[in-house]
Parts: C-alpha cells; structure tokens; sequence
C-alpha cells in the first residue's frame, strides 16, 4: 500500500500593519488626511460660492449660498466683469500657448537626457543623475535675480520667449528625474533585440523605448502644464507689458483695481478663473497621474 505524502498549504503571508487590529498611529494619520481634505474642501467650496456673491454677502454670510446676483437674474455678473476688466480673454489665450509650449519643449528635452542617463551607459551618469536631483532642491526664488540679470543682458526680459526659456530650465530637472524611473523600468531584452537588428540608439529610443514611457512622458506633459499654469512671481518679474500677461500676472494687476473699487466678488471671480480649470483637470486626470508616478517609482 503506497502512502500519498500530503502537501502542506503555502503560509499565509502577514497581514499589514494596522489591517486588522487598531493602530493608534494610522487613526491619527486618517484623521490628519480627513481633517485635510475637509479643509481643502471647504475652502473650494467658498472660493466658489463667493464668486457669484456681493461683496456684502461675502462678509455678512461667508459660508451661505448667493443671493443677490441671481434675483437679479445675473448669476455670472462677477466672472463676466473679472474677464472684462482684467484682460483675461487675452491673458487666457497667452497662458494656454505658453504653457503648452513649454511643457512639450520640458519633456522633449528630458526624454532624450533620462534615456541617455539610465540606458546608454554614459561615464557618470549616476553623478549627473545625482546633480540633476540636487536642482530639484534650489527653490527657484533664490535665482530670480540672477536670471533678471542675464536675460536683460540679451534684451529678453519683458518677453514671453524669455519666460518660455526660463520655465523651461527651470522645469528640466524635475522632468528629467522623473523619466528617469520609467526609463530604468523598461526590461533590456528589447533594447538587445533591437541591438542584434541592427538599431541604432537613436532608431531604438524612438521606435521602441519612447512609446513604451508613453505614461511618464504623460504624466510629465501633466504636471508641468499645472505647475506653469498657476506660477505667478516668474511673470510678475519678467512680464511688465499687458499684452504679453499670463492669467497669474494678469490677476496680479487686477487684485490693486478691484481692491481699490471694493469688487471683492469680481476679484474672488478672477481667482476662481485661474485655479478652476487646472482643478477639474487634475480631478479628470487624477488616476492617470497617481499611476504614472507610482510606476516609475516602484520598479
């Protein structure tokens, strides 16, 4: 009689800390999250029930809905105003070239340098890499005045092509550290395949490796577009012509106006102008992103 010899069942693996019994430090954390998030909440929710209010309403009853604009059957009177009176027709149109502009310049320049950093096997790449990371660090403020200097010396200050070049620099350092978790990610076997072919670096980096970092170089094109949209000191320096305003620095000049003729509701309408926008699009591309950046981040 033969024996059968039994198999024993693959061990459980652990169960996360906090999963099934109470942790006092993730309660603490949920309620730090909730407690943020319902602020940020709130505060939305002002910014935009204000913007359709008197600025009477907005003092009396700063939390109630709006009133007096809607009796009148003028719900959008302040947005109507704000656009009028701040130029942000064309300051609107200004930004969304502008910002387009450079975040397709920031990441066709960063994708070819995160390549060359993690797959070509340049002589201290990893120093560079390492310097690239340490210009993540210099809060751009500490610059202005520097880059004030050179680009008058070159007769581009007061030029949206001067602010083109300075987002654009001063954005390649976040971007090229990015890429460069989705570039380490890709497997090797295909560049070796493409090698035995016959491919040139070149030819292997835009046929094979860059459509694969299509979600990094997405979620880089992302968070550059909502990072310039809302950057308001670099075109408060460089930008004094009201032709040439972004809708930051467009706002900017219609704070003093509206403060002084106590359109509170007009100006509070501006604001809502500028952050709404790249607010729904964070909310509609919110998976995208999160995904993008824990992917380069995880392998």
């Amino acid at each position: 009689m033969s024996t059968v010899e039994l198999r024993r069942p693959p061990r459980r693996p652990k169960p996360a800390p906090g999963s099934k019994r109470f942790s006092p430090l993730r309660a603490v954390g949920l309620t730090v999250v909730g407690l943020f998030t319902a602020f940020n909440l709130l505060v939305l929710y002002w910014l935009v029930a204000a913007s359709f209010k008197t600025p009477v309403e907005i003092f009396t009853d700063p939390f109630g809905l709006p009133k007096h604009w809607f009796a009148l059957g003028k719900p959008f009177r302040n947005f109507a105003y704000a656009w009028e009176q701040a130029g942000f027709g064309h300051a609107f149109l200004v930004t969304v070239l502008l910002v387009a502009a450079c975040a397709v310049a920031i990441v066709l320049i960063s994708a070819p340098a995160a390549y060359a950093l993690t797959r070509l096997g340049v002589r201290g790449a990893n120093g560079l890499t390492n310097v690239i990371a340490i210009g993540m660090g210099v809060p751009f403020q500490t610059v202005v005045i520097p880059l004030f200097v050179g680009l008058a010396k070159i007769h581009l200050t007061n030029s949206l092509f001067g602010l083109f070049l300075v987002y654009v620099a001063l954005s390649i350092p976040f971007t090229v550290f990015l890429l460069t978790g989705f570039f380490r990610s890709l497997p090797d076997e295909l560049e070796e395949a493409a090698a035995i072919d016959g491919a040139s670096p070149v030819r292997t980096f835009f046929s094979i490796m860059l459509p694969l970092a299509r979600g990094g170089l997405i979620t880089g094109l992302i968070l550059n577009a909502i990072g310039l949209w809302n950057e308001t000191l670099l075109s408060i320096v460089f930008l004094q012509d009201n032709a040439q305003f972004t809708l930051a620095r467009a706002l900017f000049t219609f704070y003093g106006a509206a403060s002084y003729q106590s359109e509170y509701g007009g100006l509070i309408a501006g604001v809502a102008i500028v952050v709404l926008p790249m607010l729904v699009l964070y909310i509609v591309l919110a998976r995208r992103i999160i995904t993008g950046l824990t992917l380069g981040a995880g392998k």
